[in-house]
């Protein structure tokens, strides 16, 4: 899974409203070269929309469940087919998935958090908020920690993509900035391929 991420490194966040409007959004992502997507539990059905996604994802791409909060939440989604699933924080869920054979990417906050995210197992740690840190966080840390796999999400923009992935970023997380209004009824997929092709640019040119 690392290398699949590493390939990808732009991973989209849907926090939807209605099934059918996330699974649409989902399916604009891949058509525009978005792979990698993370479906949030909070979502009413999120097992559903998480399993007709996995269903239409093309070769290569990666599905995941996002805020999984405890092991019901890991075995809700490895029972829709995730491929790897989000935790808002490093719990007990993390050694949990990582001991059913999913990839996992843990939040965390400080380089405590970070060098325990990796001992359990992870395929790479979600550094959140990012903005709060700042790329100059991502470049300092990897001084004593080179081989962390950090994935910052909250407050990537557009604009922000490349100084994050030059400072040592594994990949990016995405979600209001990128997909917008469109996992939710009547939401602007023509707008969110116009981003995601903005995002995936952005990415390949970090």
């Amino acid at each position: 899974m690392q290398e699949r991420l590493r390939s990808t490194r732009l991973v989209a966040i849907l926090r939807g409203t209605d099934v059918d409007a996330t699974i649409a959004a989902a399916r604009t992502l891949l058509e525009t070269g978005v792979l990698t997507l993370e479906i949030a539990l909070t979502l009413q059905d999120a097992e559903e929309a998480i399993a007709q996604v996995v269903q239409d994802a093309p070769p290569g791409a990666l599905i995941g469940a996002g805020t999984v909060l405890d092991e019901a939440d890991v075995d809700r989604a490895v029972a829709a087919g995730a491929q790897f699933m989000v935790t808002p924080a490093l719990s007990a869920s993390v050694p949990y998935a990582v001991s059913q054979g999913i990839g996992v990417l843990p939040g965390v906050y400080t380089p405590t958090e970070i060098q325990r995210g990796h001992d359990l197992g992870s395929a790479a740690v979600k550094l959140f908020p990012a903005s709060a840190l700042g790329s100059g966080f991502i470049r300092a840390v990897r001084d004593p920690f080179p081989q962390a796999r950090i994935i910052p999400v909250g407050g990537v923009s557009v604009d922000t993509v490349g100084e994050f992935l030059s400072a040592g970023a594994f990949g990016i997380g995405v979600g209001g900035p990128l997909v917008g209004d469109a996992a939710t009824p009547g939401g602007d997929l023509e707008a969110l391929a116009i981003r995601a092709r903005a995002f995936v640019q952005a990415v390949q040119t970090g």
